[in-house]
Parts: C-alpha cells; structure tokens; sequence
C-alpha cells in the first residue's frame, strides 16, 4: 500500500509541508504540487500547477493518474478572499471542481481540507452533521468545493475540517500560532480576541493524523481539529509555556475589531467523530510544546 501515487496540492504550503515529509516517511509514492515556492525537498517529484489554469490542471493530473489526491491548496486569506471574489472562486472552487473530475475519471481516493469557517458561528462546537452556513466569501468557495467534492465522489472522498492551523511554515507565512510566539520572544505585546472562540490545531498532529486517515481510507466527512478555546485562551497558554508574564498577552475583541470580513464568532469543532476513530489529537499544552520546539529546530537549521 505504500507505494501507492499520492499528489499534495498546496506542497509548500503550511500544511502541505508537514504532510508531504510524513508521506516520504512513510514511503509513498508523493507527487507534490507548488506553485509560487521552488521546491527544496527532494525525496518528492516535483510539480509545478496552476489551479487557475483549468484545462492543463485536468490534463496533468489526468496524465498523473494518482491514487490518492489530498487537496490542501487555496486562497485562505480570508480578507483577500472577501476583495478579489474572482481569485477566491477560481482557486477555492474552481479548481477542486477539476480536481474532482480527474479523481472521478482515474478512480482516485481525495481528501479535501476545508475549514471550520463554513460555520456562521452562532453557536460552536459544530458537528459534522450541523448545517453550513458561511457568513464570508472564503467560507462560502470553501463550501462550494465540499459540494463538488461530495457530489462527484461521493464514495471516493473525505471532507476534512479542520480549524486555526498553527504551526511552522516553511515559506515564512504566518499564522496566529507563529505571531504570538515571535512577539513573545522578543518581549512584545500580543492583541488576542477574548470573543472569537475556535479549535487551534497543531499542523504537526494534524499531518500525522492524515496519514492514519488515509491508510484507514475513510469517506464521507470528518472533524478532526484541537480543543475549543478563545485566540486569548490560546496566547495566554503559549505565554505559560514560555514561562512569560500573561501581561504581555492583552484581550482585544472581535465585535470592535476593523477587518473586511466577517469572521464566526465561534466556529470550533466537536470531534467526537474523530475521537471514536482513534485519530483525536493531543491535549492543547502538548502540540504546543511541539509546536514551538518545532520552531525552535526549524529557525536553528535556517541559521545554519
């Protein structure tokens, strides 16, 4: 089995990254897709695709023929997303659409990572079987490729919503993980939403337990995300970890927040699901105890 073809869109991406060295470890056969980044891993074959090139997507990845497609790539700024509509549909939606067309004509096995933000957040820890409602435009081309996902495939996919990633990305994109621990650092102020509550996951875990869903070839859809907390909640426990004082972590709130989308007010997850599986994820202190020891070896070896 684990010589099977496996393509990764989004390879060099936050999650992308992490997913594409646990398949190498565990001896797939990985095809990675990029875009913008050059490779730099080189235990993988290369790819370079432009989702919003529809016609030679379908017929590269046609020629691929890969067993299994996981589909971590899109646009998932959400403010962007909310000022250029066009891009956010093109990539969010658009090219899972010919994403799941080639899976449908190869017989390819896909998992789809969507987001917790196809949730209005009116009341929080969602299930699988809560309803959608998106209250951005990210959220709704998000859940726009679910439904094409779920209708062409509706045997051969997994829908996977997770929630917050954090963790270490290899281009230097930030996320809210990477922002608290670098200002924390430098012995910096962190403004932290007291009022937005969500389910952070560790990318590191979260890419582990990917691998253990597709070897358990599973359908359908899927929770799989950390626990509930406040963006406040999870910068103070960051602090705590780095035995620095919780003044340095300061409440702000998403009600008087100035952004161009909305967000949900609580969009976090129950994964009850998941955890029934066997593929729930660590308590909160220990993925991010990895998290910033992740980061710590990850900056060291930069500096090299």
């Amino acid at each position: 089995m684990k010589s099977m073809k496996v393509l990764v869109t989004g390879a060099t991406g936050l999650l992308g990254y992490h997913i594409i060295n646990r398949l190498v470890e565990e001896e797939y056969d990985v095809y990675a897709a990029y875009h913008h980044t050059s490779p730099y891993i080189t235990d993988v074959k290369w790819i370079k695709l432009d989702l919003l090139q529809s016609d030679k997507l379908y017929s590269e990845v046609s020629f691929l023929k890969p067993e299994i497609i996981i589909h971590a790539a899109a646009c998932t700024d959400v403010d962007k997303c909310e000022m250029n509509k066009e891009l956010a549909y093109r990539t969010n939606y658009l090219a899972t659409k010919v994403l799941a067309e080639v899976a449908r004509e190869c017989g390819s096995h896909m998992v789809y990572i969507s987001t917790d933000y196809v949730f209005d957040g009116s009341k929080g820890m969602y299930s699988e079987d809560d309803y959608p409602n998106p209250i951005n435009y990210y959220g709704l081309t998000k859940l726009l490729g679910e439904v094409v996902v779920n209708s062409l495939l509706p045997t051969m996919s997994l829908i996977l919503r997770t929630s917050g990633i954090y963790g270490y990305s290899p281009t230097g994109k930030k996320n809210f993980g990477i922002n608290v621990l670098e200002k924390l650092d430098r012995g910096e102020e962190i403004l932290a939403f007291s009022d937005q509550y969500l389910s952070p996951t560790c990318v590191r875990h979260l890419a582990d337990k990917i691998i253990d869903i597709i070897d358990m070839n599973l359908t359908g859809f899927l929770h799989l995300a950390g626990e509930r907390m406040s963006r406040y909640d999870f910068a103070s426990i960051i602090a705590e970890i780095l035995r620095v004082d919780k003044k340095f972590v300061k409440r702000s709130s998403l009600e008087h927040a100035r952004l161009i989308a909305k967000r949900p007010k609580d969009s976090s997850l129950n994964i009850l699901k998941a955890s029934s599986l066997g593929i729930s994820l660590p308590p909160v202190e220990d993925c991010i105890k990895h998290f910033i020891e992740d980061y710590r070896n990850m900056k060291s070896y930069e500096g090299r």
